[in-house]
Parts: C-alpha cells; structure tokens; sequence
C-alpha cells in the first residue's frame, strides 16, 4: 500500500540509484581498459578497483539528492491527486493552488491551472443551476396565465372571446420563448453548428431599421440609422440579422415616447471591421448592471411592463462572440443606453461607395 501511494518517490530513487551504478560501472570499465593503476588495498572499496571514501560520499550525496528531489515532485501531485478526486464527487470548490507552499515551477503552474478550471466549472453549473431556474419560472408564468383563463372561461363561457385572444397571446409568448431558448443553445452548441455565407451587414441593417421605425410609429418614436457604403462578411446570416434586430427591437421597447433611436455604423480605416453603435433616449440601466443585461433572464427596475423574452441581449452577445466580435454596453450623457456591436469582416470585405470615417469618428 505504501508502495502504491508513493510510487513516483521511489521511482525518482531508484532511478537516480541506477544512474549512481552505471556511473561506477563506467569508472571501473575506464579503469580497466586505461590500465590506470587501482588505488592501495586499504582504499580500495572491497574487490573493486575504486577509491571507498568517494563512492560512499557519493552515495550518501545522491540518497540525500534523491530523497529531497522525489519528495519535492511527489508531494504536489499527491495534492493534485487530491484535488481531482473531490471536483470528481461534485465538490466544485476544491482549490490546490495554496497547498502548493512557496514551490515555483511547472507543477505549481498545473495548480494554478487546476484551479483556474475548478473556478470555470463551479462558475458555468452554478450559471446553469440558475439558467434552468429562470427557464422553469419563465414557463411557468404564462402556462399559468392560460390556466387561470380557462378557468375563468369555465365559470363564465360568456368570456369566450377575450380569454381566447388571451390564450392565443400567452401561447405566442411561449413560442417565442423557446424558439429563443433553441436559438441560444444553438450558440452555446459552438462554431460547428453555425452555416456561414457572404452577408452585406449594411443592407441588412437597413432592412431591420426599416421594419423597426414601421413598427415604431405605431407608439410615436422613430428609427434613423447612417451606415453608407456596404460591409460583406462572412457570417451566419440568420444569427446575425437576429442579433442586430433584438438590439434594436430592445432599444425601440424602452426609449421614450416621441423620442428617436438612432443607428450608426462605419467601417474601420483596414475594412476588416464594422462597428455599429444603437442609441436610445430611455431610461438606462444602473452602471452595475452593464454587463448583467447581457445575461439570460436579466430583468432591469422599471422593464416589469415590457414585453420580451428576457434573451434577446443575450442571443446578441453569444452571436457576435462565435463570429468573433463583441457587443457592449454604455450610457449615454443625458438619458438611455448606447449599445456598441463590433463584427469583423471573417474573409477580405467588399467595400464600396463612398469612404465611411473611421471607427473612432463616432460620438455620443
């Protein structure tokens, strides 16, 4: 038993022991074959034509190196054993890195790894722990918004009409909610499952600015945007045009009543990247929450009365992350949310028309 929880220590042992004969062997073979004459009998280590005080110092010297060198590597991956026995029994909290000591080398360097992926396991279940958390409240609520209007339409038949309309509302609601939730574990699936193809980005945020401003009449607000020229990328148009369109749609749910959100975006000065900068005039979010709301599920103070999945944000973040861009979020001077997407080209972009600044040109 002793022998198997310390095997790497007696390996190194015996290994430097080895090396200890072959290098006798090697001083007696020079010996011989030299004709060097042996040292006197009384300094002679048995039979053998070699001086006894330096073998046995030697010896005593590699023992003591041995020892030392075979305790210094077992000893940390006997604590890396360790560790990985309890994260495999669900104990996602095990550090190794401070059982380590002063020790700096490539072994203290897989601890800190370790512990790096300790820390991103226990991050990503407790991040699924609350994300089917938040999926069952979501689905629960408007399940049993149809529940209570069939109940009201068993005591009161005269309500067909409306608690139908109410019915097909909440069953539209839950439509949209899971193919959003198919849409964003389509993401999370990776790169593989994403089809690319050549998209002019331009146009297509021309036609999202286009259905949104029509559908943002109907409340009094608007939608401008400034995108000259063309940006072609290679990307999954689908994902892509969903990603923009959420952040619009979102931008034109919570600006102001008689208020404009405006949409601009410009080709970096190389014509590898496209940033696009969407602006509001609503009442913003809390500076701690900037990176929240791209989160699934967030819900903002003030958002109860808004209508929407509560992933729209978050489809848009994982999308421009697979194709290798960035999404983020700031607020503006005097009132709402500016949210700035970056999306590079994928393959050489085809850039025409007139020479649109560059990305720092954009202001607030």
């Amino acid at each position: 038993m002793v022998w198997k929880r310390n095997r790497l220590f007696w390996k190194l042992l015996l290994a430097l022991g080895f090396a200890m004969g072959l290098g006798i062997a090697g001083t007696v073979a020079i010996i011989y074959f030299t004709g060097h004459p042996p040292p006197p009998d009384e300094a002679r280590l048995g039979p053998f034509p070699l001086p006894f005080v330096p073998v046995l110092s030697g010896t005593l010297a590699i023992l003591v190196t041995g020892v030392g060198l075979a305790w210094y590597l077992a000893r940390p991956l006997r604590h890396l054993s360790w560790a990985l026995r309890r994260v495999a029994e669900g104990r996602l909290d095990t550090r190794v890195q401070a059982l380590m000591g002063g020790q700096r080398d490539e072994i203290a360097d897989l601890a800190e790894d370790f512990d790096r992926m300790a820390a991103q396991l226990q991050q990503l279940t407790e991040s699924r722990e609350t994300f089917l958390h938040d999926i069952s409240h979501e689905l629960r609520s408007p399940v049993s918004r149809m529940q209570a209007a069939i109940g009201l339409l068993r005591q009161d038949p005269a309500q067909v009409p409306a608690m139908i309309e109410r019915v097909d509302r909440e069953c539209e609601r839950l439509d949209a909610l899971v193919e959003e939730l198919l849409t964003l574990h389509r993401l999370e699936a990776g790169r593989a499952s994403i089809a690319r193809g050549r998209v002019d980005i331009v146009e297509l945020l021309h036609a999202i600015a286009e259905d949104a401003d029509f559908e943002a009449r109907a409340s009094s607000r608007s939608v401008t945007i400034d995108a000259p020229g063309t940006f072609v990328a290679e990307v999954d148009g689908e994902l892509i045009y969903r990603a923009f369109e959420n952040v619009i749609r979102n931008a034109v749910k919570f600006t102001a009543p008689g208020t404009i959100v405006e949409i601009r975006s410009r080709v970096s000065s190389d014509g590898a990247m496209l940033e696009t900068r969407v602006q509001d005039s609503g009442p913003g979010v809390s500076a701690d929450m900037l990176e929240a709301i791209f989160e699934p599920f967030t819900r903002v103070e003030g958002s109860e009365s808004v209508r929407g999945t509560g992933l729209g944000l978050a489809i848009a973040r994982r999308t421009m992350a697979i194709h290798g861009g960035s999404i983020r979020a700031a607020l503006r001077e005097d009132s709402g949310l500016a949210i700035t997407l970056e999306l590079p080209a994928g393959s050489p972009c085809l850039s025409t028309g007139n020479a649109p600044p560059a990305l720092g040109t954009i202001k607030n």
